[in-house]
């Protein structure tokens, strides 16, 4: 029998879902900010996505759970109002000490109108580097009961930082995956993971859509396209890119006097009617 009162944001969650197609992947060049979400949206995007690591900066936070949740959904439903794409956030391992904790977060998202999150299973404190697989688990199964609770069908990402973290190579991630996916997890993200070899093996071996993350040195998206890759994600690679141009312009200028970074600079009136005019 259909819902006669879905939520507002079912519709833009099963259309979120519906962007990961084996093969055909969602590209997301992740944003931090309320201007690079309507840039990246203005270029084209099916959806947004945003980077931790961005918009903790964007904060002055540093990235790796120092963010608390109150500053970083604020960030997350300012993004959201300024675009018309499905938004998911990177919400790190859930904003919470347990996973009572992380079904608080998961209704926070949805009340800042994200449609997706990313959860990932670092530790940042402590001698492990990555969080007991069954804890992990009874963190998204959390996140899962409270996105179904609220009627939305929330697409749960699960991130294993076993390449990032040296905790692992795919033996290990996909007896994560398996894990993950079991407890509720819609698709399986591994950043790290490039190698086309090491690709097409998680590929095979994950029973979900597999997300990668990307940069200077990774294979094409056209290449990870065949390899069956249903998600590809810049991560903090753009913020990086544009506090890098920051860093530039602000050492020639004070240095040498001159503004050289300064040329190709997005147009004035672009940027400002892309942020506010005809809106």
């Amino acid at each position: 029998m259909t819902n006669p009162n879905p939520h507002p944001l079912h519709e833009a969650a099963v259309a979120f879902r519906a962007l990961h197609v084996p093969g055909r992947p969602l590209v997301l060049p992740n944003a931090w900010d309320t201007a690079s979400a309507r840039i990246i949206e203005e270029a084209g995007a099916a959806a947004v996505a945003t980077t931790s690591a961005g918009l903790a900066w964007d904060l002055g936070t540093a990235d790796g759970d120092r963010l608390d949740r109150e500053r970083a959904l604020g960030a997350v439903e300012r993004i959201t109002a300024a675009v018309r794409v499905p938004v998911s956030a990177d919400i790190e391992s859930g904003y919470a000490v347990d996973a009572e904790g992380v079904g608080d977060t998961i209704r926070a998202v949805l009340a800042a109108g994200a449609v997706g999150v990313n959860i990932e299973d670092a530790l940042y404190e402590g001698q492990a580097p990555l969080r007991p697989v069954a804890e992990q688990a009874e963190r998204i199964a959390a996140a899962r009961a409270a996105a179904d609770a609220a009627g939305v069908p929330l697409f749960v990402n699960a991130r294993i930082d076993t390449y990032l973290r040296g905790a692992g190579k795919v033996e290990e991630t996909l007896e994560r995956a398996a894990a993950f996916l079991a407890a509720g997890a819609d698709g399986i993200f591994v950043p790290g993971a490039v190698d086309p070899v090491t690709v097409k093996t998680l590929v095979e071996g994950v029973e979900g859509p597999l997300n990668v993350m990307v940069g200077p040195g990774a294979p094409s998206v056209a290449e990870l396209a065949a390899l069956g890759v249903a998600r590809i994600s810049a991560g903090s690679g753009l913020a990086q890119a544009a506090h890098a141009v920051v860093r530039r312009a602000a050492r020639e200028l004070l240095g040498e006097g001159t503004y050289g970074p300064l040329a190709g600079g997005l147009d004035y009136a672009e940027l400002n009617g892309l942020l506010g005019g005809g809106r």
